[in-house]
């Protein structure tokens, strides 16, 4: 008897065991990149943790920037690395032209029908959609300008001293800032000379940074009272004590786009474009808007009045200014090569 009682002991261990551990040899992973900081952080708490319990799957976490992610997706061409890669510069449309991406057809996500035309416009072309939006203007402390700057020529007003802070053209942030300061003073694409003069003016009295998290520790710390920045990090550095607003300058408002692409000749691709899927979501999408601020691309996302109040949504996201990806890439390395020594002089 006992001999059969240890014998039916073992099958019904092994009949638990074994489910599980077939379980276990069936769990996949996803390769994905994000941005860290508070961005990051987020992503995992609303996107990649919930996905990973949802699913079964683990999520690797690449912390890596968007131009440096595109030069690594072009080293890994013949073996890429990547399930999904998130872009904010523009760079899924470089991307997808050089066969670096798998095209997604709007009825493989069930969120796609729902987006903002502008947000699965690119998915004919192979680029990924955007999931989310931040729009560009202007930053200041309501509390010490002597006046709210409404356009992008404020920044060279002497109402604001020597109060200026820039960002450095190494992040999609920075970029954007410039180009269009560099608009408003009559260039362009091809032509950038205007803004690299103007900004020459600016330099006895800015400062320069090389991060986005230290927009924050300069309004804080190094009395700080305007800058041509975005409305999430307005959000962010008014959750930190700090008195600060963003308002669109009135030559215009850049924006940039957060794109969630798949990468081409990965084997999880299924898998991937249902992660893609679940941060189109409205749900998604709500969260990061209250927690982040950034604009929503699903139409069906509903916000709250206080997030509604501080957002670009609705219909007006569509009428957001949006630089050339392709000839922005083109122009970039150089961009930044003028800029380093004209912030060095």
């Amino acid at each position: 008897m006992n001999a059969r009682k240890l014998i039916s002991a073992l099958v019904c261990a092994t009949s638990i065991a074994l489910p599980m551990a077939a379980a276990y040899a069936q769990q996949q992973t996803l390769v994905v990149n994000s941005w860290g900081g508070a961005y990051e952080k987020l992503h995992r708490k609303l996107v990649f943790e919930p996905f990973e319990k949802a699913n079964n799957v683990k999520i690797q976490v690449v912390t890596v920037y968007s131009a440096d992610t595109l030069a690594q997706l072009r080293a890994q061409k013949s073996a890429p690395q990547y399930d999904v890669v998130h872009f904010s510069g523009g760079q899924e449309v470089v991307a997808a032209r050089e066969g670096l991406l798998a095209p997604i057809k709007p009825e493989e996500l069930k969120n796609a029908a729902d987006l903002y035309p502008f947000a699965a416009a690119g998915m004919a072309r192979g680029e990924g959609p955007a999931h989310l939006v931040t729009a560009m203007g202007l930053l200041y402390n309501e509390k010490k300008v002597p006046r709210a700057p409404t356009s992008w020529k404020d920044l060279w007003s002497k109402d604001y001293g020597d109060h200026l802070v820039l960002i450095d053209l190494s992040n999609s942030y920075g970029m954007l800032g410039f180009l269009m300061m560099n608009q408003v003073w009559g260039g362009s694409l091809d032509d950038t000379a205007p803004g690299l003069t103007k900004v020459r003016e600016l330099l006895d009295r800015s400062v320069v940074i090389s991060s986005t998290p230290e927009v924050q520790q300069n309004f804080a710390q190094n009395d700080a009272w305007i800058a041509p920045f975005s409305q999430d990090y307005g959000h962010i550095i008014r959750q930190g004590g700090q008195p600060v607003k963003f308002v669109p300058g009135s030559e215009g408002t850049p924006a940039i786009y957060f794109t969630a692409n798949l990468v081409a000749n990965r084997p999880n691709q299924e898998l991937a474009k249902k992660l893609i899927d679940f941060e189109l979501s409205p749900e998604v999408q709500a969260e990061f808007a209250r927690e982040m601020r950034y604009s929503p691309t699903n139409r069906k996302t509903v916000l709250d009045a206080a997030t509604a109040a501080d957002v670009v949504t609705g219909d007006a996201v569509a009428s957001l200014v949006r630089f050339d990806p392709v000839k922005l890439e083109s122009i970039r390395l150089d961009l930044i090569e003028k800029w380093k020594k004209l912030i060095a002089r």
